[in-house]
C-alpha cells in the first residue's frame, strides 16, 4: 500500500533488531552508558555553576559541551532503552522529525564549540598576555550564542526539507534514531535536490570549523616545539591534549559516518558510528577532560565534599 507523508503518522525504529537474544544485555549496557554520561557531564556543569575557580572562557565552553553531550544522549538513548526493554519501537511522525531537528542543532553546535575551544587553546598558548582581550567571557558567550543560532537555523532547514518528502516505501527506520540518511532511503521522492541543498551548508560549516581547528593546532604545535625545556613542552601540550583527543574522536566518527563512499555503505556500520557519537563519546568527554586536568580533579573533590555535607 502506498504511503505518503500525509498518511504516515508513525515510524518503527528497528534498533538492533538483528540481535533479538541480546536485547536485555544491550539494555543494561546502554543504561550504564547513559547513567555515566549524565553523572559525568552533570558534575562538569556543577563545577562551573558552584565553583568560582571555573568561571573562565575555557570552562564556559566545556560546560556548554557537557550540555550538548547530555542533550545528544538524552535524544537517543531513552527511546533506545525503551525498545530494548519493552519492544516498543514506535515513534510518531512528529517525534521522528523532532529527533532530526535536535540532531542537526546539536551536531552543528558541537562543530562550532570544538572549533572555539581550539581557538581558546591557541590564544592561551600563543598569546597568553592578550588572552583576556581575545577570549573574554563576553566573546565566549557570543560564540556560544552564534553556535546555537546557526544550529537552530540549520535544523529548521533540515526539518522543512524532510517534511517535503513523500514516504511510500516503508515506515521502518533501520537505525537507532531518526537520522536524515535512513529517512531519505525510505522516501520515494526525488531526494537529489534535497541532498544538494543539505550538502552546501553542511560542507561550509564542516570546512570552516575544520580549518579553524587545524590552523589553531598548527600554531599551537609550532609554539610548543619552540619551547626549549622538555618539561615546559610537556606542561604546555598537556593543557590542550584533552581537547585534541576529543576532536580526533568526534571528527573520526563523523567522517566515518558521513564521508564513506556509497559503495561501502552499510546500515550496521552506521549503527556502530551512531553508538559512538550518541553514547560513547558523550560518556568519555568529561572523563578525558577531568583525568588530564589537575585543576578539574581538585574542583571535583571540592564539589563532592559540598554534595556530601
Amino acid at each position: 500500500m502506498e504511503r505518503t507523508n500525509f498518511t504516515v503518522t508513525e515510524f518503527f525504529l528497528l534498533g538492533f533488531h538483528e540481535l533479538p537474544n541480546f536485547q536485555l544485555v544491550l539494555f543494561f549496557i546502554f543504561l550504564a552508558i547513559y547513567v555515566v554520561t549524565l553523572v559525568g557531564n552533570s558534575l562538569t556543569i556543577g563545577l562551573f555553576c558552584f565553583d568560582h575557580h571555573f568561571h573562565s572562557p575555557m570552562y564556559i565552553l566545556l560546560c556548554n559541551m557537557s550540555v550538548l553531550d547530555i542533550s545528544f544522549t538524552s535524544m537517543v538513548l531513552p527511546k533506545l532503552l525503551d525498545i530494548f526493554l519493552t519492544g516498543n519501537n514506535v515513534i510518531s511522525y512528529k517525534g521522528c522529525i523532532t529527533q532530526v531537528f535536535f540532531f542537526v542543532v546539536l551536531m552543528v553546535s558541537e562543530y562550532f564549540i570544538l572549533a572555539a575551544m581550539a581557538y581558546d587553546r591557541y590564544v592561551a598558548i600563543c598569546h597568553p598576555l592578550r588572552y583576556s582581550y581575545f577570549m573574554s567571557i563576553q566573546v565566549c558567550f557570543w560564540i556560544i550564542l552564534t553556535s546555537w543560532s546557526i544550529g537552530v537555523f540549520d535544523g529548521i532547514l533540515y526539518v522543512i526539507l524532510i517534511s517535503s518528502c513523500t514516504f511510500c516505501r516503508s515506515n521502518k527506520v533501520d537505525h537507532l534514531f531518526c537520522d536524515m540518511k535512513p529517512l531519505m532511503m525510505l522516501s520515494c521522492s526525488d531526494t537529489h535536490t534535497i541532498e544538494m541543498i543539505i550538502l552546501g551548508p553542511s560542507a561550509i560549516i564542516g570546512f570552516v570549523n575544520s580549518v579553524m581547528t587545524l590552523v589553531s593546532y598548527m600554531y599551537i604545535i609550532s609554539t610548543i616545539l619552540n619551547i626549549h625545556s622538555k618539561e615546559g613542552r610537556h606542561k604546555t601540550f598537556s593543557t590542550c591534549s584533552s581537547h585534541l583527543t576529543v576532536i580526533l574522536l568526534f571528527y573520526g566518527t563523523v567522517l566515518g559516518m558521513y564521508m564513506r563512499p556509497k559503495s561501502s555503505y552499510s546500515m550496521n556500520q552506521d549503527k556502530v558510528f551512531a553508538i559512538l557519537y550518541a553514547g560513547v563519546i558523550p560518556m568519555l568527554n568529561p572523563l578525558i577532560y577531568s583525568l588530564k586536568n589537575q585543576e578539574a580533579k581538585k574542583g571535583l573533590r571540592r564539589l563532592m565534599k559540598q554534595i556530601l555535607q
